[in-house]
């Protein structure tokens, strides 16, 4: 029970030395071995190899202490770590880069002609809604123009009764009684 609980504490410090640890790779074309302790006289128990990345976790006199990509932590000679990957390591990055950035076009590429396939069919509807909205104007503007004519015909004949009413009403206000019976 103690073993299983010592054993989970020391895989978390172990865990978070690495999270903090500094990243470099193997420098040149060469296999560097991986030793117990930093000398020569001291026991390989791996290697790293050029493009290899590993996580430097302490440095001393002429040695480094890394966490090779298998896991094994030992001591390789300073001098063989550049902070940055070599050209071939890169050139395998910029290599996966591109592979993804022309996936990334075709699909892009996909899109767009959908869009323009899209775009087409909706200026044709656009063209289309215009003419029917200039259908519907000129059929209102005639709607309106002939609903007037109702408008007119009364008022033309209100005039016209006005004016009939107005010479009758005249005549007789004008005609002065005679006192001549008429048989």
């Amino acid at each position: 029970m103690w073993t299983a609980g010592l054993l989970a504490v020391g895989l978390l410090l172990a865990g978070a030395g690495a999270a903090d640890a500094e990243r470099a790779w193997v420098r040149g074309e060469v296999r560097l071995n991986l030793r117990t302790e930093p000398g020569t006289q001291y026991r390989i128990i791996g290697g790293v190899s050029t493009g290899d990345a590993v996580n430097v976790l302490r440095r001393v006199e002429g040695w480094t202490r890394v966490r090779a990509p298998d896991g094994k932590t030992g001591w390789i000679p300073e001098g063989y770590l550049k902070s940055e990957p070599p050209p071939t390591v890169r050139l395998e990055q910029l290599t996966d880069e591109v592979t993804s950035l022309r996936a990334r076009l075709e699909s892009s590429d996909a899109r767009a002609a959908e869009l323009e396939t899209t775009n087409t069919a909706l200026a044709g509807n656009d063209e289309e809604q215009n003419d029917e909205i200039n259908r519907l104007k000129v059929e209102v503007t005639e709607l309106r123009a002939s609903k007037r004519w109702p408008e007119w015909i009364t008022g033309a004949s209100v005039l016209a009764a006005g004016m009939l009413l107005g010479a009758i009403l005249h005549r007789n206000a004008t005609r002065r009684p005679s006192s001549r019976i008429r048989l």
